[in-house]
């Protein structure tokens, strides 16, 4: 009786348990949960489909460029200049649809002027061998001079009305375009960088580039195209917010950066790469998303998301650092 009893017991199993229940998305999806909780006993409008929709609208373009900051953070770089490039793509096509340019022809000319913006941070950063937040400190300044120097104080809105769907558009139900969107692009992110012989490689890369290096992995060349991705996508993101607002001002996007960012750093990527989810970043989107559509339909001011924002930033680096520390002193 007793060997049957010991030979099914596995005293490894509540530390599998304990393992999943402290790990950084596990505890992002509890934090989530919660939210939503609360956002539901304090505001009677919440739980209405067309609000929850409404509120996706708050944080669906920024996670979409989170997707590919997260690979480059991972792969130990960062580009805070991401607002100033949405900004840069919104004027590109604003003046486009002004010239009589079709939808058609601004979605691609959005896409492509983002993809050179990611293009000449990469060569920044692979080529010149320029830090990255020192050459994206540089570009956040000179792409949104560029769009100010084409605009000025101007709006532009002479859109085509097919083109307001992108970013008000709905694809079944109160189910927005937006949200299909984010959804299926973080399917492939999480299938490109934990199912392939790519997400593999950028992990090595942020984890150890010397080693990597030495094994036959061209790093550069990974960066370059991380920085590109993250470019063409950052103008996706300005196709879906030029669409919502239904014109073009140089001052839009201002401030994204941070928010991007702490959706990538409160998602649990390391800031010092080679460490992170996709998962953990979509969990944080969406927490990020219900915390500010919260406060907005309570009422509390503008200046108080920032507070929140910066406040959710800083607190994460700390855990992270004193985990990491705290890890540090058990192995030595």
């Amino acid at each position: 009786m007793s060997k049957a009893l010991s030979s099914n017991y596995t005293p490894g199993l509540p530390i599998a348990w304990k393992k999943i229940l402290l790990k950084w998305e596990t505890l992002l999806g509890l934090a989530v949960i919660a939210d939503f909780g609360l956002n539901t006993y304090l505001s009677p409008y919440f739980l209405n489909p067309w609000t929850l929709s409404d509120a996706s609208f708050n944080f669906t373009e920024q996670a979409i460029v989170a997707l590919p900051m997260a690979l480059l953070i991972i792969a130990g770089e960062i580009d805070i200049s991401v607002g100033s490039t949405i900004a840069l793509c919104s004027v590109a096509m604003g003046l486009a649809a002004k010239a009589g340019f079709a939808t058609p022809w601004l979605v691609g000319l959005g896409i492509f002027t983002g993809f050179l913006a990611g293009c000449f941070n990469g060569f920044l950063v692979t080529r010149l061998r320029v830090p990255s937040i020192v050459a994206t400190i540089g570009t956040l300044t000179l792409f949104r001079g560029i769009a100010y120097a084409l605009v000025g104080n101007g709006v532009l809105k002479s859109y085509q009305p097919d083109f307001a769907y992108f970013g008000q558009g709905y694809v079944i139900g109160p189910v927005s375009f937006e949200v299909t969107l984010f959804a299926f692009l973080a399917l492939v992110f999480a299938v490109a960088l934990h199912k392939s012989v790519i997400g593999r490689r950028i992990f090595a890369i942020g984890a150890n580039p010397v080693a990597s290096r030495l094994s036959g992995i061209p790093v550069e060349r990974y960066k370059f195209w991380i920085f590109a991705l993250l470019g063409a996508t950052a103008g996706l993101a300005s196709i879906l917010l030029t669409s919502r607002l239904g014109s073009t001002r140089p001052s839009i996007a201002t401030g994204w950066e941070l928010s991007i960012i702490t959706m990538v750093i409160l998602g649990g990527v390391s800031i010092n790469g080679g460490q992170g989810s996709i998962l953990g970043v979509v969990l944080a989107a969406l927490f990020i998303g219900l915390v500010t559509f919260g406060l907005s339909l309570l009422n509390f001011p503008g200046i108080v998301l920032g507070i929140v924002t910066g406040t959710l930033l800083i607190g994460v680096v700390a855990i992270s650092s004193a985990l990491g520390q705290s890890g540090r002193r058990r192995r030595s």
